[in-house]
């Protein structure tokens, strides 16, 4: 399942339902694992923005079912998108997910800033 933290209005805009609160909380237990905020960092430095699970296995020093298995939870979280060639998996980052993310978490903004939007949603 995949969460889509784009849609939700900055925490200190508004305060959040209930399944808002679940749908954010999945998306930051998956960056709240060392080995899978490496992994997001290692695939957006990796040449053409894109790994292979073959070539992350070894720098984070865990086998590759460990591995396979953090890039599931970034996945179902919607932070990586995932495209199968051949017997290895590929993952990329979802374009502005990280942002959307950190847009969610800011403060910026909100002096002053409107609070009649009440129609966004985790």
């Amino acid at each position: 399942m995949s969460v889509d933290v784009a849609s939700c209005a900055p925490l200190v805009r508004e305060a959040l339902t209930a399944e808002q609160a679940t749908d954010l909380s999945r998306v930051l237990k998956a960056v709240a694992d060392p080995a899978r905020l490496r992994l997001l960092s290692l695939v957006a430095a990796h040449e053409g923005g894109e790994a292979c699970v073959c070539d992350l296995t070894e720098p984070l020093g865990l086998s590759q079912p460990t591995v396979s298995h953090h890039l599931k939870v970034l996945v179902d979280a919607g932070l990586l998108t995932r495209e199968k060639r051949g017997v290895w998996a590929w993952f990329r980052l979802v374009p502005g997910a990280l942002d959307a993310l950190a847009a969610v978490l800011s403060s910026a903004g909100t002096a002053g800033g409107s609070r009649t939007d009440r129609s966004s949603s985790c």
